[in-house]
Order: C-alpha cells, then structure tokens, then sequence
C-alpha cells in the first residue's frame, strides 16, 4: 500500500522446534473458496473504473490499478505455480512489469514509471488474471503440500492488502481531476449516509499500567512483523473511547492550527511549509464550507466522521493542540483488547467511506500511534525472497492500528501493524488521543 506495497509479508513455511518440523496445512475445500472470493472482489473493486483510469499513475507512492490486478496474479505465478515446473507462463516479460520489491527474484519495472506501461491493456490484464486463476484452481483441487498449502494463505492475504492499496491509490488518482469524477455511483452514493450528525461526546477510557503482552499468537494468519509476542510495560494512561472526529478538527483549524509551528514537529512544519497544507488531504473550501472529496465525488463534510486522511505529523500536531498526545502501539492494542468484538465500517465494495465515529477501535480510519515503526525484540525475518521486505522497511516509517473503511472483512485484527512514512496522506488514516 505505497512505500509499504507488498513489503511485510510473511511465509513461515516451516515452524521448527529443535529438529522437528511441524507442517499445517488449511483444508483445501475452504481455501478454494476463500480464493476464489477474494480474486472476484479485487474485479469488482476494479469494475467501476474505466480502462485509462486503471492505467494512469497520480504520485510514485501509487500503483495503477491495472498494475495492482496484475502483480497480485504475479504474485501466485511467480511464487506457487512456477516452482511446480509444469506452469506455462502467460508471458515471460510480466516477472519484470509486475514484481514490486523483490530483489531475489530479479529484476523490474520502476516504481514511479509503472503508470507508463500502457501495454498489457487493462483487458489483457483480465486474461492474465484468469490464466493464473486457473492454474491455482487445478493445484487446489488436486491437492497441496504444506507448504504450498502455506504460500496460497499468504497469497490471498497478499491480495487483501493489495485491495486496500487498489482503493487507496485509485481515489487519489480521482481526486486529481479537476472535476473530482466519483469512485461510484449514485447507489453507492446513497448507500454511503449523507446525514451531517452530531458527533458521540468524547469520553475517556482508563487503562491500568504494569505489564502486559502484546503480539500476535495462536493460530490464524498473521505477517511477520506482528510477533513474537512479547511484554511491554506500561504507565496508566487513559484513551479516548471514540476517534478524533471532522467536528474536531474543523475547531483545530478555526485556532489556527496550521499556522502554528509550536505545534508541529520540525518535519512536520516542513510539510506543511512545502507542501501548504491548511487541511486534511482532499478537502476543499467552498464559499466558507467544507467539502472533502471522497469515493461518491466532492460531498460536504459531515461532522461526525473520524477525520481521515491526515499524516502522522497533523495527528501529532493535533494530540499536542488538544493537550493530550497519540498513543503507542503497544497502549493502543491492550486498550483495544476491551472492545474487540465491536468493529466499524470495513470494506464494503458498494460504500468505500468510513461511517461515524463510535466507541469501536478497529475499523473506519486506520489510526496513528506515536510508535517508529521497528522489529519486536527477538524479531528475524524469514529467509528468501518472500519475507525479505521487513527488515527493509523497519526505518523512517510511523506505525498505525486498527482498520479501514478500505481493509477487507476478515483481514483486519487487534495486533496488525500497518505502517506508513510521516507526510502520507492517501490512507485512511485518522487518530485517536490518549493522555496520563
């Protein structure tokens, strides 16, 4: 999803203990099925947009959509089918066009001039799509060894990610035309709530200190950098039971919030010198009102919403306006842990847009914690050329928690670790506060 694309992905083909290696394989019925819906919704993520509008690149940091359809079929091509040696490939010259970071597979297309690649069409891509799709089929209905069994988990995953990143990078793309063109239609308009409500008070929530673990464990999928589970020790602190909310934000704007540099942080004051941020990303004031521009066009803000498409650096400026600060990751997860079976707007092919701002913690707007985004002690990344990306990563990036209105059902939980640079804004990324 931008500088992070396919960059933390886990493949723990083999679990050792001593010298045994123990070896699980998901029931090949279930996983058809699973792959078979995630592929179709990547389409139908895809269906709305015209074939220029799967081909054009808005910023380096974004992916055409053509070419997120494309390396995700790569990405079962390259690592499940091709080691069988009895996969024909679609054509050889897709390893280059469509390998994102990995350099032990070879070489490949630069990232910035992916939205150059006008050929293969976006309908070529499709044919593509189905070529790998049913290849995969065959494998899976003749059966997998664990360890391929391990690679298609990781590929629908991989997938998952990738349609948060189609969204994303799509709408940005969009909001790049002057007469800001909508994502979808006027059903999904309306399905989207244009009611401007009054945001739920802002409440605090107390959260006791010592020691606590954190980390993903247990069975279900889970990427590297989610683990080893660890302790951490934490002083008592407090957080806030909903998101920080477009009501709140318009009142740090009213107090000049971005014209304060004691606000910000250097870089942060940086950003918005070079890049004149007076804002949140996409929106727009329009004869003294504020419109944001989102996956059904240029609508008016609606107070009750988590803020979305801020920095880490606005977040930050923000927390510190507000007398209060973001939490860490490790203060996030464990509040989180009391509110896990409640979950906010997800993906939903038909809405792309977050909905108001309640009491849940996963879901809506992914959130900014104070956290770098760096190893869990005792962290190694797996060897080859799946797993080589996080350690790569691990530097100059912010960690952010929960979900999205754009993270696919089931691919969300309490411990992922998403992660983006400090001046992002394309995400879907609000905040919460925290305070002692």
């Amino acid at each position: 999803m931008r500088a992070r694309s396919s960059s933390f992905l886990r493949l723990n083909l083999l679990l050792k203990t001593g010298d045994t290696v123990t070896l699980t394989a998901p029931t090949t019925p279930s996983m058809l099925a699973r792959f078979l819906e995630v592929r179709a919704l990547t389409e139908s993520l895809a269906a709305p947009l015209s074939a220029e509008d799967q081909t054009a690149q808005s910023m380096p940091d974004a992916s055409p959509t053509k070419w997120h359809r494309a390396h995700t079929s790569w990405f079962f091509e390259e690592f499940l089918l091709a080691p069988t040696g009895r996969y024909r490939p679609f054509d050889p010259t897709f390893g280059y066009l469509f390998n994102s970071y990995y350099e032990a597979v070879g070489p490949r297309h630069p990232r910035p001039q992916r939205g150059l690649v006008t050929r293969p069409s976006a309908a070529e891509v499709g044919r593509y799509r189905t070529h790998v799709e049913e290849a995969v089929v065959t494998l899976l209905q003749d059966g997998l060894d664990p360890e391929q069994a391990e690679v298609v988990e990781l590929g629908i995953n991989h997938e998952q990610q990738h349609q948060e990143l189609l969204v994303m990078d799509a709408l940005h793309l969009l909001s790049c035309h002057p007469f800001a063109p909508a994502f979808l239609d006027q059903q999904g308009s309306a399905r989207a709530g244009l009611d401007d409500l009054d945001p739920v008070p802002l409440t605090w929530r107390a959260v006791g200190g010592g020691l606590h673990e954190i980390g993903h464990e247990g069975a279900g999928f889970s990427y590297d950098n989610e683990g080893p589970r660890h302790r951490v020790h934490l002083v008592p602190y407090e957080i806030a039971e909903r998101a920080v909310t477009n009501q709140d934000w318009l009142a740090f704007i009213a107090d000049g919030g971005y014209t304060r540099p004691e606000l910000w942080l250097a870089d942060g004051w940086g950003a918005v010198q070079q890049h004149g941020w007076q804002a949140p990303g996409y929106w727009q004031e329009q004869d003294g009102q504020w419109a944001a521009f989102s996956s059904t066009g240029l609508r008016p803000l609606r107070r009750a919403e988590p803020v979305c498409h801020v920095s880490f650096y606005e977040a930050d400026a923000y927390a510190r306006w507000a007398g209060a600060r973001l939490p860490t990751e490790a203060e996030w997860e464990v509040a989180a842990r009391d509110v896990a079976d409640l979950r906010g707007q997800l993906l939903d092919p038909d809405r792309l847009h977050p909905g108001v701002a309640g009491r849940h913690m996963v879901g809506d707007v992914w959130e900014w914690t104070s956290s770098a985004y760096l190893p869990y002690p005792g962290f190694r990344p797996v060897e080859g050329a799946v797993g080589e990306y996080n350690g790569k990563f691990m530097s100059d990036q912010h960690v952010l928690r929960g979900a999205s209105c754009a993270t696919p059902v089931g691919h969300e939980r309490l411990t992922y670790r998403n992660f983006f640079p400090g001046a992002a804004r394309w995400a879907f990324a609000g905040l919460r506060l925290a305070r002692p």
